[in-house]
């Protein structure tokens, strides 16, 4: 009886050996034929050349990840080199350990899978390779038929032939999917353990490659448990062929793991400025290169004064309506004059109840805040000092078939006045006869010089603000007055690369002197009496700073644009229904008090400076 059951044995052995050797030889004979008739498949030399899609990150200057941006497939690639040998060795243990023997198609593999799903009338095995998993996720579409699968097979041969092991290799731990939305092995490993790939250990490697088959399925974000049993059944699969002792499998299934979090989709923390910095781009590059070409983007944002200017505005929003008017919005732009670097933006009280930012996309008018262009302009004709004197007293212009008379917003007139005396007090009429006298369309080239690209037309008016603008144009322009002339091109971004380093765009300041630096020591000069002794008293800080109130007819529109050497911030309040904030409602009472809070915290810390007086320069 035992002989009987011996010599069955071997002949079951035999036959199956038998079996296994024909397939083999079948599918081995067969492929080499039918790779002939597969002319029309795609060339495998493509790869080259295929640079995969990748996710783009936008980062705060100091380094901090702000957001990340992608379509689908949330990438980030790295060289093989890169890759910690644990994952590496895991992902063959159970993928394809025989990768570095094959040519792409594994026979015996193929033959056992056969003959399993054979027993059981459908497919419960496959018998895929690596290289074939790569040729179908590249080349193929995911149908499970004869004809796919020979393809696959034939393309597999090519790949080989054409790419060396580790580049197959490279390729495809970089394509691989590993669930929520996460491609590519280094953003799957800081995904589910907040770390790069290379610092991957043997116990997170095991779990990370038997998440593979079904990756949604088996995610430890998903069901910890099931994707425990998959990473025991890895380190079994590498203990049995060798490739790790027994010691080193238990010392892993006993690790703890520290679990990170989905990064896919994920919120931006500063969600105004990174909408800032994707419109820039996408007019740019292209909206596929923003979300596909794996650009590293650093910002010239501060994300500890974002945060401190995203309170403000929520403080002063507050405030503003404890005080028995309503304004529902509010935005904030603040801009290193030194640079032009924007420094932090907020484009409304709530991202989340309202994604339009109005620090770049509204247009309102700025009402009196528009009148240090005009004074600019008046002291750089070398005709007019502070000192000089203007005369508020009733006028009119003709105006078409009739006459524009300008109006104080006190409704009096305070006569012969100096220039200083005329911004500090914020009058108007002295503000439209300056305009007149300098002329208004030097009044456009100069708003133009200092940054203004928003549609200007040179009306009787303008003086007074009768123009709509952003609030990053406004802080922009301010800034160039707070450098003593000196402006760069005011920007959210500093400088872009690919994913390898090289440089796609480089903001780096490049200053040029573009106003009088006499004209603007003095409008410096007389913009520090508009806080010292003017309308914004309540703007006051504890070292010299220059700024302008502005307050539109009806009250729709109120602000304060200030700065000291340092930085420039314009903060603007109003409705997005352009409805009256409340009568009474100015920039001096309402928003210089925001402007001041904000500028205390952004300053803390920071040296105090003077700006240069008009003595050091030559009046023109």
């Amino acid at each position: 009886m035992l002989a009987y059951v011996q010599s069955v044995a071997q002949v079951s052995a035999g036959t199956i050996l038998g079996i296994t050797m024909l397939t083999s030889s079948l599918v081995a004979g067969g492929l080499v034929g039918l790779a002939l008739s597969f002319r029309n498949l795609p060339d495998v030399r493509v790869l080259r050349n295929y640079i995969p899609s990748e996710t783009s990150y936008i980062y705060d200057m100091d380094g901090t990840l702000l957001d990340s941006l992608h379509d689908e497939a949330n990438r980030e690639v790295v060289d093989l080199n890169q890759i910690s040998p644990n994952l590496k060795r895991a992902v063959l243990a159970i993928e394809d350990s025989y990768f570095f023997s094959h040519h792409g198609i594994n026979p015996s593999g193929i033959a056992r899978a056969t003959l399993a799903n054979m027993a059981e009338g459908q497919t419960v095995e496959g018998g895929s390779t690596i290289t074939m998993q790569l040729v179908k996720n590249l080349f193929l579409t995911p149908e499970r038929s004869m004809s796919r699968k020979v393809a696959e097979a034939v393309l597999s041969l090519r790949l080989e032939q054409v790419f060396t092991k580790d580049q197959i290799m490279e390729m495809y731990l970089n394509q691989v999917y590993w669930g929520h939305n996460t491609y590519g092995v280094q953003t799957a490993a800081k995904s589910y353990f907040n770390k790069p790939a290379s610092e991957l250990n043997l116990a997170e490697s095991a779990m990370m490659a038997g998440l593979i088959q079904a990756p949604e399925v088996f995610s430890p974000f998903v069901n910890y448990q099931t994707a425990k049993q998959r990473q025991l059944l890895v380190l079994d699969r590498m203990k049995k062929i060798g490739w790790i002792t027994a010691a080193e499998a238990e010392q892993a299934k006993a690790t703890p793991l520290q679990l990170g979090e989905i990064t896919s989709f994920r919120a931006s923390q500063a969600p105004y400025i990174t909408d800032a910095v994707i419109q820039e781009l996408t007019s740019r590059f292209g909206k596929e290169a923003v979300l596909q070409g794996g650009m590293r983007i650093q910002t010239t944002i501060n994300l500890e004064l974002q945060r401190k200017a995203e309170e403000t505005v929520r403080e002063g929003i507050a405030s503003i309506r404890s005080q028995g008017v309503y304004a529902d919005q509010m935005a904030l732009v603040a801009v290193d004059p030194r640079t032009h670097f924007v420094k932090a933006m907020v484009g409304g009280v709530d991202y989340s109840q309202s994604q339009y930012n109005r620090a770049i996309q509204a247009l309102r008018q700025p009402g009196s805040a528009f009148k240090p262009f005009v004074y600019y302009t008046a002291f750089a004709s070398g005709k007019y000092s502070p000192d000089s004197t203007i005369l508020d007293a009733p006028v009119s212009y003709p105006d078409g078939d009739s006459y524009y008379t300008p109006q104080n917003y006190d409704g009096g007139f305070a006569g012969a006045m100096t220039l200083r005396q005329a911004l500090a007090q914020s009058r108007n009429i002295p503000a439209v006869r300056l305009g007149q006298e300098v002329g208004i369309n030097r009044v456009v080239e100069v708003s133009r010089t200092l940054g203004i690209k928003s549609p200007m037309e040179p009306v009787t008016s303008l003086p007074l603000g009768s123009v709509d603008l952003t609030p990053l144009e406004m802080a922009g322009a301010y800034a160039t007055f707070a450098s003593g002339g000196w402006q760069s091109e005011t920007t959210t971004i500093a400088q872009v690369t690919d994913s390898k380093g090289n440089v796609l765009l480089d903001n780096t300041p490049r200053p040029q002197l573009v106003l009088d630096p006499w004209a603007v020591a003095a409008l410096n000069s007389a913009m520090q009496d508009v806080i010292n002794r003017g309308t914004a008293a309540s703007a006051r800080l504890d070292r010299p700073a220059a700024g302008k109130t502005g307050t539109t007819s009806s009250e729709r529109d109120i602000w304060f644009v200030g700065y000291v050497p340092q930085l420039a911030t314009a903060v603007w309040v109003g409705n997005d229904n352009y409805s009256p904030i409340g009568k009474g409602a100015t920039g001096g009472g309402f928003v210089a008090p925001v402007w001041r809070n904000f500028m205390l915290k952004a300053l803390s810390g920071v040296p105090v400076e003077n700006f240069k007086p008009m003595s050091n320069f030559v009046k023109p």
